[in-house]
């Protein structure tokens, strides 16, 4: 399921895991209006098995790499006959970039928010969602949003509502383990690349780790990196999209 407003040049947005896009407008976390105000069609969907979308649970639906097979998929649904500004959050940010490398000719630009950990860092991430979705099997969703919630979260993100996750919990273990065989594409690939990009991240937080950032933007040839460390930063990201898309751009390779 999606939403579609504006008008002008499209461009898509993947959210972050567990979530969707009515659980985003609730946290009050990412402000599109500027990039309506810069002209631009903006289509934001809720990935499978979440929010208004279906799913089933099979972990391998749940891979970036599955994910990006849902996002060209959608990019056929909307009739996209020229390359689309792609945005993606975390988990949607592996969606985008698996995507990208797949079919560059889909694209004209990237938007990469929050990029979650990738290689090195991956294997701690995996083994912990291993564990979620056993907890979530053997003692209910609530006892694994629990434990999330009692961890400590990033400054910059401190005051954001903690929601439940929207995945179903018949379906939430299979998301879980999906993710947990998840990774990034690799550097090589990315750095094939010819997009302009721009990287948004925050500090301190292990799930999207500033490396992550970094090494992105040390590959892709054409990339602007930006680091917040206050949600008030955050809250200058949809004017910084609505910039760097209204900027000079080329269409993928």
């Amino acid at each position: 399921m999606y939403d579609d407003a504006g008008h002008g040049p499209l461009a898509v947005y993947a959210h972050g895991g567990f979530a969707s896009q009515a659980n985003e407008d609730r946290m009050g976390l990412f402000v599109w209006t500027p990039v309506l105000d810069a002209g631009r069609r903006l289509v934001r969907y809720d990935a499978r098995a979440h929010g208004r979308s279906t799913g089933e649970p099979v972990a391998t639906d749940y891979t970036y790499a599955s994910l990006a097979d849902d996002l060209l998929a959608l990019l056929g649904h909307l009739g996209a006959a020229e390359p689309v500004d792609g945005i993606g959050a975390s988990m949607g940010c592996g969606t985008l970039l698996h995507a990208a490398v797949r079919a560059p000719d889909r694209f004209s630009r990237l938007i990469l928010l929050i990029p979650p950990t990738a290689w090195a860092t991956r294997e701690a991430y995996a083994r912990a969602n291993r564990s979620a979705a056993d907890t979530v099997e053997r003692e209910g969703v609530e006892a694994w949003q629990a434990a999330k919630n009692s961890r400590p979260r990033p400054a910059v993100v401190a005051d954001v509502p903690e929601l439940p996750p929207t995945p179903e919990e018949r379906v939430l273990p299979s998301v879980l383990r999906g993710l947990a065989l998840a990774d990034l594409p690799e550097p090589a690939a990315i750095a094939g690349l010819r997009h302009p990009a721009l990287i948004l991240a925050w500090a301190d937080d292990p799930g999207h780790p500033r490396a992550t950032a970094d090494i992105l933007a040390g590959c892709l040839p054409d990339a602007q990196l930006r680091v917040a460390r206050t949600r008030a930063e955050v809250g200058t990201w949809g004017e910084r999209i609505a910039e760097f898309l209204t900027g000079p751009s080329r269409p993928g390779r």
